[in-house]
């Protein structure tokens, strides 16, 4: 799983960044006086903040009309929703702006914001070699809620979308009608809603009491699909390209715009014309 708990690996990569320009930054500053390191340190941290604001500022407003139509979703950073090279620069100049008349605490900062920025791309790289690595989409057979054999690997030629809940999951409700949603927008890609431990008579009843509507509802009851991808919580969304390779995973709560965004950058899936 590309994840840690609710986060996914790249909101993990910037914490991690953050953390390591900062403890850098505050270990050559050592040697200066008490009030050089508590201005210097002071001055890191409002600059990483700014970088983040900006970062999911940013990104916010590239997925505008998927967070006007969610508002709380704007504050769900654990969905990863964060444009690197818009906050970078703006921590950047920030920090530089700060120390403009305090040379001594520039070396500090330029190499924390090096430290940073390296960590973050070692995660990166780290990454790719995961999904390189990861389970391809499992060779399973579940069945339909009216008991008919389904093997997964018909859905190889096709990207597919993974999805692992179960009804008496809070978040899994949540996030079912943006997944209906991204299913009508998407047509060509195949959207997995896999029912983890559940009979068919509870699954039909969710989903028709929430009035959801998908193509390929699946009952796993002894949750085989979970072993498989590893998954240590609901709801779990794997993404997996025309081969079979999985290129994301998200443990937790979708945003619709991170599954747009999951959908468009990493799948590479226009969504469908809108009708006039």
């Amino acid at each position: 799983m590309t994840g840690l708990g609710p986060f996914s690996i790249q909101t993990v990569a910037v914490a991690l960044a953050m953390l390591v320009a900062w403890l850098v930054a505050r270990y050559l500053l050592r040697s200066s006086d008490a009030a050089s390191r508590r201005a210097g340190a002071s001055t890191l941290l409002d600059a990483l903040f700014v970088g983040l604001l900006t970062a999911r500022l940013a990104y916010v407003l590239r997925w505008w009309p998927d967070y006007a139509a969610s508002p709380l979703s704007i504050v769900a950073i654990g969905d990863g929703g964060f444009d690197v090279w818009a906050g970078l620069p703006a921590a950047l100049g920030w920090a530089l702006w700060r120390v403009r008349r305090q040379p001594s605490q520039r070396r500090p900062m330029l190499s924390g914001f090096v430290a940073g920025v390296a960590i973050w791309a070692v995660a990166q790289a780290g990454l790719a070699v995961m999904q390189r690595t990861a389970p391809p989409l499992p060779s399973l057979t579940l069945s339909r809620p009216d008991g008919q054999p389904v093997s997964l690997d018909t859905y190889r030629g096709s990207p597919v979308v993974m999805n692992l809940w179960a009804s008496w999951c809070p978040p899994c409700r949540r996030e079912m009608p943006v997944l209906a949603k991204a299913q009508a927008d998407y047509p060509d890609v195949r959207f997995l809603m896999i029912n983890q431990g559940e009979s068919a008579a509870t699954l039909e009843a969710f989903v028709q009491s929430q009035g959801l509507q998908f193509d390929d509802l699946l009952l796993d009851p002894t949750s085989q699909a979970m072993q498989a991808a590893g998954a240590r919580g609901l709801p779990t969304t794997l993404f997996f390209d025309t081969n079979g390779r999985l290129v994301d995973a998200h443990l937790g709560e979708l945003t619709a715009a991170r599954l747009r965004d999951t959908l468009q950058g990493r799948l590479h899936q226009p969504p469908a014309p809108r009708k006039p």
